[in-house]
């Protein structure tokens, strides 16, 4: 069985924490065999999101920050292994996705902060890391990545379904009954709510919505943020805090006047509508939401309100719960670099042709 285990590492552009899974994939479907998670020390943290823009001597900052994270990111592997009653020699490989402080495919970047080869040491498990690098070079969007998985093991279901993430960005996974499965980036998930959260409640997410759902939604305000280009570009696309982050936000709220629970509200409903003015051609019968969105149950409410008639919930019902589906897809590209599988993003990202995702670190 120690050759279908492996460990995915995840953190995301929400900045929570790491999620971090161990997972059994010898059976027909992915068996999750432990789980943990951590948040952010405050102290790094706050580094990785002052990385998110230029500033002094970033680049030894950086390598320090990644540093640091590899370690967290050791820290979480051991609390796995302990967990689930397995030592190190029975996990073939860690796929770890890093830490994205630039993400412009456009001009042929996106750095994920990691040092993937001090894991290694600490962990004495086989690393498999930089999965978005190599699908930028080949002309794709080097995000999201995750639909690839979401094909793998939430598709051929006889019926049209999209797998919604929403972290700090969401993006949707359209999976129709016959046909290429496409993905992208919708826009923004959590990252506006949680920095207007921040701002004025002083906590690091809206819990279960309910700063959102003590204001009302400004129409106004809601039509001049969804002037952003971004949202009319075809896909493939995606995006990030290189964009969405609070100068793009109080630039829009310049020359706007609204309570800072109507300005909460707003941005729900942005993220809602950006997400069903994505999808809407896709005319699907069940949408599948995860991420740390699936737990803001105002957001859901009028997710299901937008989308309807399909029916949405969250992954839980495809066996995984929504927390740890984007780790679990990191596992998956760890084991799918390991057998020398090429992934298809070309309808996802728009990369040229298959590529081999991941750079090896062995133990």
């Amino acid at each position: 069985m120690s050759a279908a285990l492996y460990a995915g590492l995840m953190s995301g552009t929400s900045l929570d924490g790491i999620d971090a899974v161990l997972v059994d994939f010898s059976g027909a479907q992915a068996r999750v065999i432990a789980t943990a998670y951590a948040p952010f020390d405050a102290s790094l943290r706050a580094e990785l999101l002052l990385l998110q823009t230029p500033g002094h001597d970033e680049l030894a900052r950086a390598s320090l920050a990644a540093n640091a994270l590899a370690e967290a990111y050791g820290t979480q592997v051991r609390a796995l292994l302990r967990g689930a009653g397995v030592t190190a020699q029975a996990v073939r490989a860690i796929g770890a996705h890093g830490q994205t402080v630039r993400h412009r495919p456009d001009l042929g970047v996106t750095i994920q902060l990691n040092n993937a080869a001090l894991l290694a040491e600490l962990t004495g498990i086989d690393v498999i890391a930089d999965f978005r690098s190599r699908d930028v070079a080949a002309g794709g969007q080097g995000a999201p990545i995750a639909p690839a998985f979401h094909r793998a093991y939430f598709g051929a279901s006889g019926r049209s379904r999209i797998v919604l993430n929403i972290g700090g960005i969401a993006n949707a996974t359209i999976l129709p009954e016959t046909g290429r499965v496409f993905g992208f980036d919708t826009g923004p998930g959590n990252v506006l709510m949680d920095l207007w959260a921040m701002r004025h409640l002083g906590v690091a997410y809206d819990a279960d919505g309910t700063f959102a759902a003590s204001g009302r939604s400004d129409a106004d305000l809601l039509l001049r943020l969804l002037e952003e280009p971004f949202f009319a570009l075809p896909a493939p696309k995606s995006t990030g805090r290189d964009l969405f982050n609070a100068a793009w936000l109080d630039e829009r709220l310049a020359s706007h006047r609204a309570s800072p629970a109507n300005v909460q509200a707003t941005l729900l409903s942005l993220t809602v509508a950006s997400v069903a003015n994505a999808v809407a051609s896709a005319g699907a019968q069940e949408v599948f939401v995860c991420g740390g969105g699936a737990h803001n149950q105002t957001l859901m409410q009028h997710l299901a309100a937008a989308l309807a008639p399909a029916r949405v919930e969250t992954t839980e019902a495809l066996g995984i719960p929504a927390d740890w589906v984007e780790a679990v897809a990191f596992a998956w590209l760890a084991q799918e670099h390991c057998a020398g599988r090429p992934i298809d993003l070309m309808g996802i990202t728009g990369a040229r042709a298959n590529r081999l995702l991941g750079c090896r670190y062995p133990a």
